[in-house]
């Protein structure tokens, strides 16, 4: 009889790689995928680890300008925050790393696809939503919410003690007590020490940005140009969506910007403590917003707004690949016709200061606005009536108050 194929979604780390042999041993051909979103990783190794822990094929798959172009620069765009903290690193790469896996599973011919995610997270939702949208007949296993497999592996001692009795290669030495994931928009923390959400991280978890105190006390001017939306150049020199963040990742990283530590709520209902580092990201989505202050009419600012806590719901949540989610994606395209300028910004010791923005597409009238002589340009009497027309309501409401003894509360 024939084995299944299955597409895991590969680390390399402990977890994964005995999910790995667990599958083989389960009698599935498993075919192990990383995709490349510029974590810091050996993928020659981490594919050496995963033939030795039973893989029959492996693939890592380049997705970084996909990665930043398609989903970093669309929640830039959008200013968008969850919980008006979160700059979602993680979610947002969860729905690339599932098109990458239904990718390799229509290749392959696998008819199934298979994660680490515990059954307790967010990854989980977001990597199966993506997969049913993007390939409806494929099927997930997910041995962490499989009593044959969580009975067995019930945390780190058990998965170490498999490992060695299967041969897959381990670290000799203790990992840090906590975890983390990277790509190329952040990293995050969690877990382990961090579930105390009283205690203060250790200093020395933090692994992209200089501890604000200890950043340089040089403040450091950049530039950011935007055409329609889109970072597309710093300090004047044009890069390629990835190269990009990595610029000004370094940048943010120097000067000790991005970092949030904050208590979010999991779509799975649940509480939990993350630690995030977000330099590159940080510094594009503050230019971007200055850029629309000075492009965009209040009366749309205020629309993008009102919208953009559904569209993080959504990222969080892992609705990408859904209507609604196009529908907002369509609309916000059209918010971003006229943002088109350069921002200067100011770095300095976990901070972003805006010094200057400019734009052919500005909405800023010097002589309108002129506090002194401006020619004519504005008519302050029109003033009057206008304050008339909208007190209209007011006094109306404050009459009927008055008819019945009442007043406004002040």
């Amino acid at each position: 009889m024939s084995r299944e194929k299955v597409v895991l979604a590969y680390s390399g780390g402990l977890d994964t790689s005995v999910i790995l042999k667990w599958l083989d041993l389960k009698g599935y051909d498993v075919i192990a995928y990383v995709a490349d979103l510029g974590q810091r990783d050996d993928f020659k190794a981490i594919e050496e680890k995963a033939y030795k822990s039973g893989a029959k094929e492996f693939y890592v798959v380049d997705l970084k300008d996909y990665f930043v172009r398609d989903f970093v620069f669309t929640a830039i765009k959008f200013n968008a925050v969850y919980e008006g903290r979160y700059l979602m690193g993680t979610s947002l790469a969860r729905p690339v790393i599932a098109k990458g896996m239904v990718d390799i599973a229509r290749k392959t011919g696998a008819k199934y696809i298979a994660h680490g995610a515990t059954g307790k997270g967010n990854d989980q939702v977001r990597f199966e939503l993506s997969a049913a949208a993007l390939y409806p007949e494929l099927k997930a296993i997910v041995p962490w919410r499989d009593p044959e497999f969580f009975n067995v592996i019930k945390g780190r001692k058990e998965a170490m003690d498999f490992a060695r009795e299967h041969g897959i290669p381990i670290k000799a030495t203790a990992d840090k007590p906590w975890s983390s994931d990277e790509n190329l928009m952040h990293i995050s923390f969690e877990a382990g020490i961090l579930e105390d959400p009283a205690m203060r991280p250790p200093k020395d978890m933090f692994e992209l940005t200089t501890d604000p105190v200890d950043a340089t006390n040089e403040p450091e001017q950049i530039e950011i140009e935007f055409e329609k939306g889109v970072p597309v150049k710093v300090n004047g020199k044009a890069y390629s969506p990835a190269e990009l963040l990595k610029v000004v990742n370094a940048l943010g990283s120097k000067h000790g910007i991005g970092r949030v530590d904050m208590v979010e709520s999991r779509y799975v209902g649940m509480k939990s403590r993350g630690v995030y580092e977000t330099p590159g990201a940080t510094i594009l989505m503050a230019a971007h917003r200055d850029l629309e202050g000075l492009t965009l009419d209040g009366s749309l600012i205020n629309l993008k707004d009102t919208l953009m806590p559904r569209f993080s719901q959504l990222v969080y949540a892992g609705y990408w690949f859904t209507h609604e989610m196009e529908c907002l994606r369509t609309f916000l395209e059209k918010t971003q016709e006229f943002v088109t300028g350069k921002v200067r910004l100011e770095l300095y010791k976990g901070n972003v200061y805006y010094i200057g923005r400019e734009s052919e597409y500005s909405l800023y009238d010097k002589l309108v606005v002129s506090m002194d002589d401006d020619l004519g340009a504005y008519n302050q009497t029109d003033a009057t009536g206008f304050i008339k027309l909208h007190a209209l309501p007011i006094k109306a409401h404050a009459k009927r108050l008055a008819k019945f003894g009442k007043n406004i509360i002040g």
